[in-house]
């Protein structure tokens, strides 16, 4: 399938804007500046026993129903063979160890992986620890074997393809990166029935990432200027609210040249593309947020799409809604409220944030204020309050939701939220979902209480993963990481095996 492919000695040096640092799903930071949310995706405080964490709401009457049981160990894991969880065991303990991953992080990014004997060693370590963790495979036919593993081997999880590829600058690489991900829709095809719920694109993979800061600079700018006139501009869905940050753009941007409508209509053409071999295969899209500089075209763009292919008996365009937003919330009542009057359904996922860091560094560079919530339990209300409303828009007409956390309280709250509300479990309108190779307990918890639960499972040769696994790594490093409750659920399940065993 198609590939990008960087040349040896720049494999760590050739991703341009694209930003090592962000975050899909949720969002932590190692600076000291941030620590107050570096925790976004913590679930457990070193001071906390871990029964107290799981069991911060009282028992429900009726437990195989509507709970969310992360205790039983036992049930949890019970599906996961004892050679799988004592891998997991080893990956997820050093990942916990700051100075290794720090270590491994500075080898990753020195001189030293120039040499080409030693850049292969390097790789083949990380390729057989954290690449089998938290990748599916090289490429798409492989990843097929792990995502039939995962849905019929006892885990009954399905799976959101990503084909990690991101951030390119050229109409060369996107249209290499639009048949790779045609091609991932494919072997979605192939695959047994629901056991992909969705096929992931970025925008940046498809349209070069200078055109969409350009596109952006100009709905901005139309934004605060209601009477600026975009000939290019299709229909589409409100993209930003009154509170939106627009400080990215602090003058009149130059109308783009009639090579870069050009080139937006070729991106274009290529999401729609997308969407239609999406809608042959009846296998939905899912778009990725990515960071605000470019998020307005991404969403320009999907919501024209969405319009275009989206109706009520069949919804294959979602977007992503970034909830460590400050606008988040608004944007999506004001897309909601949209989409009810042109009678479109939109189906959304929901997550905390992915490129906190860069933000607030933006910002601060810029003069202004962040535009990411001052702190985590801000955030934990913004995306709880995001998934009540949207849950109770999708109990009682059209639209769909992916819930995209590892926080277990968010978790409970949806549970409790969809089970007074009627939303039924097993149903196309309302899947949760985590990063594959993360937060397997609170998958399996979720998949217990009768939900749909999806992996999302990157994939791609290591030169195109490796800027996902450098995220993963820092975001993971030390005690307080979103695998703080993995390793110790998973610890707890070793323990009560071994002593199966013996006695």
């Amino acid at each position: 399938m198609a590939a990008r492919v960087f040349p040896p000695k720049k494999l760590l040096k050739s991703f341009g804007n694209c930003y090592i640092f962000s975050r899909p799903f949720n969002s932590s930071s190692s600076s000291p500046s941030s620590s107050s949310s570096s925790s976004s995706i913590s679930i457990i405080h070193s001071t906390e026993k871990l029964e107290s964490i799981i069991q911060k709401q009282p028992p429900p009457t009726n437990a195989d129903t509507t709970s969310l049981n992360l205790l039983d160990v036992e049930k949890l894991f019970s599906s996961v063979p004892t050679a799988k969880l004592l891998r997991a065991s080893a990956n997820l303990h050093f990942a916990a160890m700051e100075s290794m991953v720090d270590f491994g992080m500075w080898i990753m990014k020195s001189k030293l992986m120039d040499i080409e004997v030693f850049r292969d060693m390097v790789l083949g370590v990380v390729k057989h620890t954290f690449y089998e963790h938290f990748c599916g495979g090289e490429d798409a036919l492989a990843t097929g074997d792990t995502v039939r593993r995962l849905h019929r081997g006892g885990d009954g999880l399905r799976v959101m393809l990503d084909y990690a590829v991101e951030c390119v600058s050229d109409n060369q690489s996107c249209d290499r990166n639009l048949e790779a991900f045609l091609h991932t829709v494919e072997i979605a095809k192939s695959l047994p029935p629901s056991s992909v719920s969705f096929v992931i694109v970025k925008i940046s993979a498809i349209c070069p990432m200078n055109l969409l800061e350009r596109v952006s600079d100009l709905l901005r700018w139309q934004h605060k200027n209601p009477s600026f006139n975009l000939p290019w501009k299709l229909d589409t869905l409100p993209i930003l609210s009154s509170i939106s940050p627009t400080y990215h753009t602090h003058q009149r941007p130059e109308p783009l040249t009639l090579e870069e409508e050009r080139d937006l209509q070729l991106g274009h053409q290529r999401l729609l593309k997308i969407c239609q071999k999406c809608l042959e295969a009846n296998v939905p899209l899912t778009i990725d947020a990515e960071h605000t500089p470019v998020q307005p075209a991404i969403d320009y763009l999907t919501y024209s799409s969405a319009i275009m292919y989206n109706r009520d008996d069949n919804m294959i365009m979602y977007g992503t809604i970034q909830a460590y937003l400050k606008d988040a919330k608004e944007r999506l009542l004001l897309v909601t409220k949209a989409v009810e009057k042109m009678g479109v359904p939109m189906g959304f996922k929901l997550v905390r944030g992915a490129y906190m860091s860069y933000e607030r560094k933006l910002a601060s560079s810029l003069g202004f204020e962040s535009p990411i919530h001052n702190s985590i339990q801000e955030t934990h209300a913004c995306y709880n309050d995001c998934a009540s409303f949207m849950l109770d828009k999708i109990a009682n007409g059209p639209g769909a939701l992916v819930l995209a956390t590892h926080n277990v309280e968010s978790g409970k709250k949806a549970v409790a939220k969809a089970h007074d509300l009627g939303v039924k479990k097993l149903n196309q309108k309302l899947e949760f979902a985590q990063l594959y190779g993360m937060s397997e307990a609170l998958s399996f918890g979720l998949r217990n209480a009768g939900f749909q639960v999806s992996k999302y499972m990157p994939f791609g040769s290591m030169e195109i993963v490796i800027p996902y696994l450098l995220r993963r790594a820092e975001e993971n490093r030390g005690p307080l990481s979103a695998l703080t409750l993995d390793r110790q659920l998973i610890r707890k399940e070793l323990k009560r095996r071994l002593k199966a065993t013996v006695f």
